[in-house]
């Protein structure tokens, strides 16, 4: 996570979830997909929860087995295919943090997840696109411009554009993990409103956070002032 006002908001909102449970459920078993290195898992731990985290690469998972060798409260599941999930058994509370635009049917996923929420739990996740089409011209253009500026400071300006070449003709190379990891690119992004419908029966409250979010450091401050949200994140709690 590489801009602090969007960590800090998701550092808080986390702590708030764990401690929300917490209080209704007098614990809070947290199943966190596609962990990574732990970045976040440190601070669920620190606001109470006991973790069990997922993650599909095989070197991230030896790095968190050995990240968190002494500590009980967490458990690391090798998710080769994806389906792993419920190897967790019922928990309070999904976290999902950039994971699930990586998804190709997210939706299926979520309502599995679901099903292993118990009563007064939790679902949490953030950092995904917000669904293309009901996106603003603005909205697309200044995502994409940010994108490429940002390709320009890291030297790499020629392999983004043939990346948005390659997707606006259609085309995806199986062999680029840019091409064949993030979905959303091929699908149009996630569907923040079906996940919220998908959501809704199941919880007492769902909420939709929309908000700017970029790689550059200097258009990220730019953009939470100015420019349209490209980005949401959902919290529901108090499970049915």
């Amino acid at each position: 996570m590489r801009h602090h006002t969007i960590r800090d908001r998701l550092i808080g909102s986390l702590h708030a979830l764990v401690q929300g449970v917490i209080d209704r459920n007098g614990q809070c078993r947290v199943l966190e997909l596609g962990a990574g290195h732990g970045t976040f898992t440190d601070h669920l731990l620190a606001a109470g929860a006991q973790v069990t985290l997922t993650e599909m690469s095989e070197p991230s998972v030896r790095f968190l087995r050995s990240r968190f060798r002494c500590n009980p409260n967490v458990t690391v599941l090798y998710d080769k295919d994806g389906t792993s999930a419920h190897r967790a058994g019922p928990v309070d509370a999904v976290v999902c943090i950039s994971v699930l635009h990586h998804i190709p049917d997210y939706l299926r996923t979520v309502e599995q997840l679901i099903d292993q929420v118990v009563p007064g739990g939790a679902f949490f996740s953030a950092q995904d696109p917000l669904w293309y089409p009901r996106r603003s011209r603005l909205s697309m253009s200044l995502d994409r411009n940010a994108y490429f500026l940002w390709r320009l400071g890291q030297g790499q300006l020629r392999r983004g554009l043939a990346t948005r070449l390659r997707r606006s003709r259609g085309v995806y190379d199986q062999a680029n993990e840019a091409d064949m990891v993030e979905y959303h690119v091929v699908r149009d992004g996630v569907d923040e409103e079906a996940l919220r419908d998908l959501l809704d029966p199941s919880f007492q409250e769902v909420e939709v956070k929309r908000y700017w979010s970029t790689q550059s450091g200097l258009l990220q401050v730019a953009g939470e002032r100015f420019f349209p949200t490209t980005t949401f994140g959902l919290v529901a709690g108090n499970r049915r």
